[in-house]
């Protein structure tokens, strides 16, 4: 369903993604680990789309993204759904807007449908009330839970998460984890998770890649990683400091 061959991206002329290769099959979760800059976010932007490789290509369905005209990448893209870093909200909607934006891009659903299927994600992310309220009333936390909402109303096939958790307390932590678990055991749907919580994705992943540095040296299932020898690895997943890892 997903696939990245040889990614490489440079930046002054050094590479921060070095040969970056590989795959994420239908129905499954790959847990995208690793310490803080070593180009994790990037390498979900090249997958979608976002951001050029210099070298290298991801693949969606089948389809190569890179080289896609506009027509054709929008088109793909209502088949993603992707949870930003930085939630990436628009500042001038407010949260109900927010969330039924990209179902009012598709121009599937009335007016009356979207309304109610976004006070359903609502409930689920547990901010039944904060509708009318706009982004810059929120906290980091609520940003990040309506950002969750706004990239799976529309029950993508794929979904990519940058951190789904980050600035959230532990219960709700838990629930969104319990969350992404269901979709993918009731939908089938497709997703690569970024997190630094690997207590929290050990059970709702089925694949993890370990970046350090910009490459992969770890690519498996859980049962690998934890009979993984190298220390690196052994640090990172047994929830050693991320400076550790120099």
């Amino acid at each position: 369903m997903i696939e990245v061959k040889n990614v490489t991206k440079y930046h002054s002329g050094r590479p921060v993604l070095e040969n970056i290769s590989f795959r994420v099959p239908g129905g499954t979760n790959l847990g995208l680990i690793g310490p803080g800059g070593s180009g994790k976010t990037l390498l979900l932007k090249i997958i979608c789309g976002l951001v050029e490789p210099d070298e290298g290509n991801s693949f969606i369905k089948g389809q190569q993204v890179q080289g896609l005209g506009l027509a054709e990448l929008t088109k793909l893209r209502f088949d993603i759904g992707l949870l930003f870093q930085n939630y990436a909200l628009f500042d001038y909607l407010n949260v109900t807007d927010n969330i039924a934006f990209p179902l009012r891009q598709a121009g599937k659903h009335s007016e009356e449908e979207i309304l109610k299927m976004v006070q359903e994600s609502l409930n689920k992310v547990d901010l039944p009330h904060i509708g009318h309220q706009y982004p810059n009333e929120l906290s980091g936390g609520m940003k990040k839970r309506v950002g969750f909402a706004r990239a799976v109303i529309p029950q993508p096939p794929i979904v990519l998460y940058d951190d789904p958790t980050a600035g959230l307390d532990p219960v709700t932590s838990s629930k969104i984890f319990l969350f992404l678990k269901a979709m993918k055991e009731e939908r089938g749907v497709t997703s690569i998770t970024i997190s630094h919580d690997i207590e929290g994705i050990k059970d709702i992943c089925d694949n993890f890649v370990l970046i350090n540095r910009g490459r992969v040296v770890f690519y498996g299932s859980r049962e690998e990683i934890e009979n993984e020898k190298m220390p690196l690895v052994r640090q990172f997943w047994q929830g050693f400091s991320a400076d550790t890892l120099g």
